[in-house]
């Protein structure tokens, strides 16, 4: 059995299984301990695992799992609309940072000829402010995860913590009634986790195909979050109102 086929295989079982030890593995798959260790690291820093004590888990909902390049296709009246918005909120020598989710990508192209300082964790977004003269580009660096495109795990965290940003933007997999919000991979919901400690403000992009939405990890609930902004379609608004945060429903 190949690298290929044994890392497909180990995924096939955790979404099943849910978590299972190095020694499970070993025995199913007919290899040593060190090459189940290095093939859980390798999953780990593709962002598809969570390594545990003895074993792993899986880091994200497989069901919800879908390629960057297509949800950037979904909604686009929608993101347009919410982008918009959430620009207005961003001001000449601002440091922000920019989530991996489509919406901020669609937020970054309105941002090209602002002096403001961005801090992401997207390979999109880099490449959109990339030829801006007057943008100044920070990168989280950390593992890369190919579905998002995007960098996540304990080096994108370590250096999100020695920023002070004043405003983030981030995405979100779905949100619910309650103001809980939710990603669709664990590793992915521990750097959100992240942005929200380093900033003073947090705004909040989805729009209304998200809510209802329950995915993977919980990252954040609405008592940590200042400005939600979905879009003019949400139909439950006397919910959102009642959650504490500020809510923006910007016409599409």
């Amino acid at each position: 059995m190949s690298s290929v086929e044994r890392f497909e295989e180990i995924l096939k079982i955790l979404s099943v299984r849910k978590k299972i030890t190095v020694q499970e593995l070993t025995e199913r798959l007919k290899v040593s301990e060190v090459t189940i260790r290095k093939d859980l690291t390798f999953l780990e820093e593709k962002g598809k695992i969570v390594r545990v004590h003895g074993g792993a888990v899986l880091a994200e909902d497989r069901d919800l799992l879908r390629n960057i390049s297509i949800r950037l296709d979904e909604h686009t009246a929608e993101k347009s609309a919410i982008a918009k918005a959430a620009g207005n909120l961003i001001h000449e020598g601002d440091i922000i940072f920019l989530d991996s989710g489509s919406t901020c990508y669609y937020l970054a192209q309105q941002l090209k000829d602002l002096d403001i300082r961005v801090l992401t964790n997207s390979l999109d977004i880099i490449l959109a402010l990339s030829d801006s003269s007057s943008v100044a580009l920070l990168s989280t660096g950390g593992s890369f995860r190919t579905d998002a495109r995007s960098f996540i795990g304990p080096a994108a965290i370590e250096t999100i913590s020695n920023f002070q940003i004043e405003t983030c933007f981030l995405g979100t997999t779905g949100f619910s009634k309650d103001g809980v919000f939710t990603a669709q991979n664990i590793l992915e919901a521990q750097v959100k986790k992240a942005v929200i400690r380093a900033s003073q403000r947090k705004i909040m992009l989805a729009d209304h195909y998200k809510y209802g939405t329950k995915a993977f990890s919980i990252f954040a609930r609405a008592e940590d979050i200042d400005v939600l902004i979905t879009d003019s379609e949400f139909t439950d608004k006397k919910t959102l109102f009642g959650l504490g945060m500020e809510v923006l429903f910007p016409s599409i």
